[in-house]
């Protein structure tokens, strides 16, 4: 995160960004973004979420902004490497990719048309560059990135304790349990609840771990699994990225509320199209 952010800064400081920004800028300007802001969703996308964070808290933005793409990197967050690891539990490395990219638009246009104007700002980015000299601004994001540094060294000191407890005590599977009406809420199969709790807890590495187990022992099917990754890949990590979002101001409400509505929207909608082509095909 740290490099990443310094070089975001140094960007910033001299213009670099602000030329970027002109080019990129009628895209995201139909979500209610900077162009700049691109530059931090293509970092946490490329990337990991931390990074992308870093480099929005090295920007201008508005809190509004901040909620908006604080929204797409959680949906889009190491993008290469977590559908590689879903195309192992048999789901489509392309596909879950490009629903991924154009999920994340769709959900900032609707935050974008749902959310309360606010001019607040957001982070410790220097806002004027005038009469501010280089060392001055190094100095500003030494003392904004140490702060950052041990907020989250402690946020994710704290989940690895939480994890490892639940593992100790086998917790996990005991809280899947009562978890399985709410997954024919969300369109799942009822044994997917212990994936889909590792899955939101954990992550989709774990998730996706969780599933391969469970498939090599038969209890779920390779196309129940790819159902579940239809629903992770807009509803995963919501225990940490939300903790670690909120921490720096990020409305957690708009986060959660938001990936649940369009992961139901995602698993039932695949699901009313699969019964649309079925009809049509007899």
């Amino acid at each position: 995160m740290i490099p990443v952010s310094l070089c975001v800064s140094l960007l910033q400081f001299y213009g670099v960004i602000e030329v970027m920004a002109r080019c990129i800028d009628p895209v995201f300007r139909y979500v209610g973004l900077p162009g700049s802001s691109a530059i931090a969703f293509l970092t946490g996308a490329f990337v990991t979420g931390y990074a992308g964070m870093a480099v929005m808290l090295s920007m201008v933005l508005t809190l509004r902004q901040a909620t908006i793409i604080s929204l797409m990197i959680c949906l889009c967050h190491a993008l290469p490497m977590e559908s590689a690891v879903a195309r192992k539990t048999g789901s489509s490395f392309i596909r879950m990719s490009l629903i991924r990219i154009v999920m994340a638009f769709v959900c900032a246009f609707y935050l974008n048309a749902v959310l309360p104007e606010n001019t607040e700002p957001f982070g410790l980015a220097v806002h004027s560059i005038q009469n501010v000299t280089v060392w001055k601004m190094l100095g500003g994001w030494i003392l904004s990135s140490l702060k950052l540094s041990v907020m989250i060294f402690l946020i994710i000191f704290g989940l690895m304790i939480v994890q490892r407890l639940m593992e100790l005590y086998n917790l996990i599977p005991r809280l899947s349990r009562p978890l399985r009406p709410l997954m024919r809420l969300f369109g799942l199969p009822e044994d997917s609840s212990y994936m889909w709790l590792v899955g939101n807890v954990l992550g989709i590495s774990y998730g996706c771990a969780v599933m391969t187990d469970l498939e090599e022992r038969g209890v779920i099917t390779k196309e129940e699994a790819n159902d579940v990754n239809y629903h992770l890949i807009m509803n995963h990590s919501l225990i940490e990225d939300t903790c670690v979002f909120a921490a720096v101001g990020i409305s957690a409400f708009w986060i959660v509320s938001t990936r649940v509505l369009f992961a139901l929207v995602v698993v039932w909608g695949r699901k009313g199209m699969r019964s649309l082509v079925s009809a049509v095909a007899r």
